[in-house]
């Protein structure tokens, strides 16, 4: 009997998944080939990205791994003993993800590097507190509102050396940083973007109050900012602020409802889970012209957006 024939598909499709507040990002090629960034919370895969090594990005992976296999490891190699002065519990967890990782094929990329995804090109902007050295093709322009010094990241010690990337499909861009903060996130947007304009940026540390500041946001120029908080962490009012100020050039998506105190929260039909007791996603469905929807699985509702020239 022969094989069925694959049915050829024609879209990216990004699921931000629902891990109270850690990150836990699918993405789907055109191909089928899947890239998961990180895995949350410790509670057939092709590639699986670690953007840094604390237990809210790869606490999953043992259980993950159980469950289905990983082909591929991508992160930036080891965690530095000093993170555990902020993290207690990191390096138990990376013990833990590492003896896993010896299983299976392992990927160091260093900032300008892509990674091997077939039918989309992601290139590593980020990597053990390095950044492009650069600009990426369409970027360099300089950016306004650029402070003398960045913004301190609240984590000083792991969140900084995230690997981020920026993944194209034909017209489309989405970037993804991890828990990218202070110097080397700042570096990536002054004086002038490293990276380029993007459509889609799921907001770094969960928007945290690092991560606020408008020249980051100006350096990017997404149409719409995914924010993967949940109900106390990330979703900072600092950076749900920024977000509203920048309405409607930019719309604004969160997968918790913010309880932090003065939270300036998206309007409920952006934000996916409203409480505790449910653990919707949205998901992102990319096209290589450029345009993208994003739907809400709490809801069932979908924005589209058109195209754009750049």
């Amino acid at each position: 009997m022969a094989a069925p024939i694959r049915a050829a598909r024609t879209t990216v499709d990004i699921y931000f998944i629902d891990v109270e507040g850690g990150q836990s990002t699918l993405i789907v090629t055109p191909r089928g080939e899947s890239l998961l960034v990180d895995t949350g919370f410790p509670g057939p895969g092709d590639y699986l990205l670690t953007t840094h090594f604390h237990a809210d990005h790869d606490g999953g992976v043992v259980e993950l791994a159980q469950l289905m296999p990983i082909g591929t490891f991508i992160d930036h190699g080891r965690v530095l003993p000093a993170a555990e002065e902020t993290s207690r519990g990191t390096l138990a967890a990376f013990d833990r993800y590492a003896a896993v990782r010896a299983k299976g094929r392992h990927l160091e990329p260093a900032p300008g590097e892509r990674l091997p995804l077939e039918d989309v090109e992601a290139i590593v902007v980020s990597a053990a507190g390095s950044t492009l050295a650069r600009p990426l093709a369409g970027a360099g322009e300089p950016t306004a509102g650029c402070s003398a010094v960045a913004p301190p990241a609240q984590e000083p010690h792991e969140n900084p050396r995230s690997t981020g990337f920026r993944l194209q499909f034909g017209r489309f861009r989405f970037l993804d940083v991890g828990d990218l903060t202070g110097a080397p996130l700042y570096a990536l947007a002054c004086p002038k973007s490293l990276v380029g304009p993007v459509d889609v940026y799921l907001v770094a540390h969960h928007g945290g109050a690092d991560v606020g500041d408008p020249a980051l946001f100006a350096a990017l120029g997404p149409r719409a900012a995914i924010v993967n908080n949940g109900p106390t962490k990330g979703g900072a009012p600092e950076a749900l602020a920024t977000l509203r100020a920048l309405a409607p050039r930019v719309d604004a998506w969160q997968l918790h409802r913010s309880q932090n105190a003065g939270a300036q929260n998206a309007a409920d039909d952006r934000i996916a889970n409203l409480d505790t007791s449910t653990a919707h996603w949205l998901k992102l469905t990319a096209r290589a012209d450029g345009s993208f929807t994003i739907a809400n699985g709490r809801t069932g509702a979908e924005k589209r957006y058109d195209a754009q020239r750049r």
